[in-house]
């Protein structure tokens, strides 16, 4: 192989594979390795035969929920703000070519010892069991503020200033109950704890606007979600990159990293060959001596029910959050649920994953409300991961490292990690510029 690149990927997360297909675009030449025999790393979709061979090796999978092609189980849960980044490179690039979405039913949230419907309009509001009626009053005043607000238009702005007030300090102008700030934080703005009550209110308004909008897209619920799965997505990208030149190497474990005098990234040796690039992207496991643990676990478990969710009017898909100060927790309980209509699982089946970041030395117990919540499983398998991130920006040694998947319900803190990384890579901000049609690319082929 002893070749020359711009650039090597190691790992086909969906972080690595975004940036091999935007880095392609950008006509560098891209070398991307993975050690798995399949595309996605930690973010891939699994048949059971690969789950239970990963969670459960003692336990060995015999059809017994249906075979194997009619499963897509995502190792890392989260969906698609319609309106949110992710979609953004997905429009922009054109990858939507190569795979189907479908919106997500409904958005749930627990609040006194049930889940209700978060609210998708005037009408639904009114009629939420999760605010009485003065409440109801005083929740319209503030979302009718939040989207009139204008930065430029003081009479739009209540006194307030975003960049000043804290979102505590809003709430409270308008005179919210703790339950309706625990309502708008969490299963709007999507925060995982109470820690940004005390933080300055623009980002939080940032986070509802993209709520709202998201909504407003597809009338259900924010949420999109591809067909076959998440692991549909670094496969797309995946394909956008090879059109572009981008080189593939599945199944090709890292024998050895070089660098040059200076300890700078030099290259690779594989049973291939010898690759050599002056950049390397990776996800943590290629490089575990320039990471660290942030000192938070994800605990993620997967269960297979026979039913829909209990109190979600049959929805063959949700996002549930219970906010952590209605079980007294530090973090956010997330439950993503998915089912044959979206291609995942075998027709009367269900998938229900639980997420959250463990608090005790029991993280299987920490998951009780939520198993209350799905009702009846017919088999769970769980997984505990450690979180990690670059000990450094990479500009030194020329190795950027990526973040570990978050628990959280979207993609957004994925896509600030690929934004982050594009520009310490290339020295300027990713521009999202509309991608050639299928046509002109066969043309430019000479197909």
């Amino acid at each position: 192989m002893d070749e020359s690149y711009d650039v090597i990927v190691l790992g086909t997360g969906l972080t690595e594979c975004i940036l091999s297909g935007l880095l392609s675009i950008d006509g560098k030449k891209v070398l991307h390795i993975d050690k798995q025999d399949y595309y996605g790393g930690e973010s891939a979709s699994l048949n059971l035969t690969q789950l239970y061979k990963k969670f459960k090796p003692s336990k060995e999978y015999n059809d017994q929920f249906g075979k194997d092609r009619d499963w897509c189980v995502d190792l890392i849960p989260k969906f698609l703000m319609a309106n949110g980044e992710l979609t953004n490179i997905l429009v922009h690039t054109d990858v939507t070519r190569y795979m189907e979405f479908k919106h997500i039913s409904g958005s749930f949230v627990y609040r006194d010892g049930r889940i209700a419907k978060v609210p998708s309009n005037q009408t639904e509001a009114i009629a939420s069991p999760l605010m009485g009626f003065f409440e109801k009053r005083r929740m319209k005043n503030f979302l009718e503020f939040i989207m009139k607000f204008k930065d430029d238009d003081l009479k739009t702005h209540y006194g307030l200033d975003f960049d000043k007030n804290t979102m505590d300090e809003v709430y409270n102008k308008f005179g919210l109950e703790r339950g309706t700030k625990d309502f708008i934080g969490h299963s709007m703005a999507l925060w995982s704890n109470d820690l940004y009550l005390n933080l300055k209110a623009r980002e939080t308004y940032d986070r509802i606007m993209l709520y709202l909008s998201s909504v407003a897209r597809y009338g259900k619920s924010p949420y999109i979600y591809p067909l076959y799965g998440l692991g549909e997505l670094p496969q797309g990208f995946a394909r956008l990159s090879a059109i572009y030149g981008g080189t593939f190497m599945l199944d090709t474990p890292v024998e050895e990293v070089l660098y040059d005098d200076e300890e700078k990234f030099q290259g690779v040796k594989t049973k291939e060959g010898i690759a050599k690039a002056p950049i390397v992207i990776a996800d943590p496991t290629y490089f575990p001596s320039k990471v660290k643990a942030t000192g938070e676990k994800v605990i993620r478990a997967m269960c297979i029910l026979d039913h829909p969710i209990p109190n979600t009017s049959e929805s063959d898909s949700a996002q549930i959050i219970i906010p952590q100060n209605q079980i007294g927790r530090k973090n956010d309980i997330y439950i993503a649920v998915i089912s044959n209509s979206h291609n995942v699982t075998n027709k009367g089946y269900y998938l229900a994953i639980i997420s959250t970041i463990i608090e005790t030395d029991k993280p299987h117990l920490e998951l009780e409300s939520a198993f209350k919540i799905i009702g009846n499983t017919k088999d769970v398998l769980m997984g505990i991961a450690e979180l990690y991130e670059s000990l450094n920006d990479g500009t030194e040694n020329n190795i950027y490292i990526s973040k570990s998947y978050d628990p959280s319900s979207h993609f957004e803190s994925t896509t600030d990690d690929v934004k982050s990384i594009y520009k310490r890579v290339t020295g300027h901000d990713l521009i999202l510029k509309k991608r050639a049609t299928a046509e002109e690319e066969a043309e430019l082929a000479g197909l």
